[in-house]
């Protein structure tokens, strides 16, 4: 990481906008300089009305680059030496870059979305897409279905008229008649297949805001779901697909990668998809509050210590384990015994990727073998502080040697449980430690002692 002194050298980058006060662009873009050892300094500039002027005076102060954000998207345009034709048919910029004689206009939001979905395994190119809402935001996201080569857009808006104008604009420049405009009340004009489901508008946002669509057998439609709102983490729409199992994203990852690619096109350097994990963690913690989650084998004192920590520190109370067993209906050891443990890892995982998504502000235990696998390893990091509880193999047998709940550890003797023990301890060291923020041995100690080495 580099030094964070300021000197002469020091470049600048910036937002310009109204309001400005609230932005998580500087945590993006100041993570970004330090772990790439850029000596750049992201800063947020409060420009109520004349965005033409601060362009200007922000090229002759020798400003690298600018963000853009309301209400000035689209009236910067005439401030520009150049736009990039994807932002001009979108109509609207995010990102300046600065060439020879002032800044070159570009959108990153849709690139942005684009490269969020391609990392979350989804591809818009041959399918059904329904875009709900027919704002400033659905025409980047139509237009990144449209280029990306869905086969159909269904953009459902309140305001029928609205959305006919930008289908018309969207499809003559697409030369086609892919995009279809409808009134939110008509949902059930849209051919019933499997499609992406897109939500644009701005309900969740505020306390009881509903859904544009409120019948369950539209959802049913939706092989995967994304609302572009990351605050609050779980609006309406995205509790809508939890209830129904369609996987679902905030927009979080969209902010995240639009800071992205305007970080990359102010420098020409490439962000890692390891540091942007990292940088998605950190604006997940810094969003939604810091949640700390326990690993570590069996019997070193996660639950134990976790619902103690939960009530000391306000926060709730998981434990992985019970979750699934609630979500079965049966035993771990049932759930072994008749689907296998890979059956049961699946299950960790799903589990694990719907809470590194909405979970907040709670403790969470974990079951002893949810690190062996990378995904999970990364889902733990993404979904708070991991702590690693350590406790030796002879402390670790006194503890489970009485305890018959635990399916990994069936042995005819206490002589073979230890030597299993030991075993699994040096077998999973490794992924208990590349999954952890920090660890912590736990023999001899209280559970008060513990409790104040996980939160200093």
């Amino acid at each position: 990481m580099q030094n964070t002194i300021i000197t002469g050298t020091t470049g600048v980058l910036g937002l310009i906008g109204n309001p400005v006060r609230h932005t998580m662009s500087p945590m993006i873009h100041n993570t970004l300089s330090e772990e790439l050892g850029q000596d750049l300094r992201y800063l947020p500039f409060p420009v109520e009305e004349d965005v033409t002027a601060a362009v200007r005076g922000a090229y002759h102060l020798g400003i690298r680059g600018l963000n853009v954000t309301v209400p000035h998207k689209t009236a910067v345009m005439e401030a520009l030496a150049e736009v990039d034709d994807s932002a001009r048919i979108i109509g609207a910029v995010n990102t300046l870059v600065r060439i020879e004689g002032g800044y070159k206009g570009y959108n990153t939001d849709m690139p942005g979305l684009g490269r969020a979905l391609k990392l979350r395994g989804i591809s818009l190119s041959g399918q059904q897409v329904i875009v709900l809402g027919a704002g400033g935001a659905s025409r980047a996201v139509c237009t990144l279905a449209l280029s990306e080569g869905a086969d159909s857009v269904w953009l459902l808006n309140r305001t029928l008229e609205k959305a006919a104008a930008l289908a018309e604009e969207l499809n003559q420049h697409f030369q086609g008649n892919r995009l279809t405009a409808l009134a939110a009340e008509d949902y059930k004009k849209v051919p019933r297949m499997p499609s992406i489901l897109i939500q644009c508008t701005s309900l969740g946002l505020h306390e009881g805001d509903g859904l544009l669509v409120e019948d369950d057998d539209f959802f049913h439609m939706a092989t995967y779901g994304y609302d572009l709102i990351y605050n609050p983490a779980v609006t309406p729409f995205l509790a809508n697909c939890e209830r129904l199992g369609i996987p679902c994203d905030n927009g979080l990852s969209m902010l995240l990668y639009q800071g992205i690619i305007a970080y990359e096109l102010w420098t020409g350097v490439s962000v890692s998809k390891e540091l942007a994990n990292r940088v998605y963690t950190r604006l997940r913690r810094h969003l939604y509050g810091d949640n700390v989650v326990l690993t570590g084998y069996m019997g070193c004192g996660k639950s134990t210590v976790g619902q103690a920590l939960a009530e000391k520190t306000g926060k709730d109370f998981l434990d992985t384990d019970a979750a699934i067993e609630e979500m079965q209906g049966c035993s771990i050891r049932e759930i072994f015994e008749g689907q296998g443990e890979e059956a049961f890892r699946d299950m960790e995982t799903e589990l694990l990727r719907h809470l590194s998504k909405t979970c907040v502000n709670t403790v969470i235990a974990t079951g002893g073998g949810i690190v062996l696998r990378s995904e999970n390893r990364e889902l733990l990091k993404k979904t708070g502080q991991v702590v690693w509880l350590k406790a030796s193999p002879e402390e670790t047998l006194k503890r489970v040697k009485n305890d018959t709940g635990r399916p990994l550890l069936d042995s005819a003797s206490e002589q073979e449980m230890a030597e299993k023990i030991q075993h699994m301890l040096r077998e999973r060291g490794p992924a208990y430690s590349a999954a952890a923020d920090s660890t912590i041995m736990t023999d001899g100690k209280t559970i008060e002692t513990i409790m104040q080495e996980i939160e200093s």
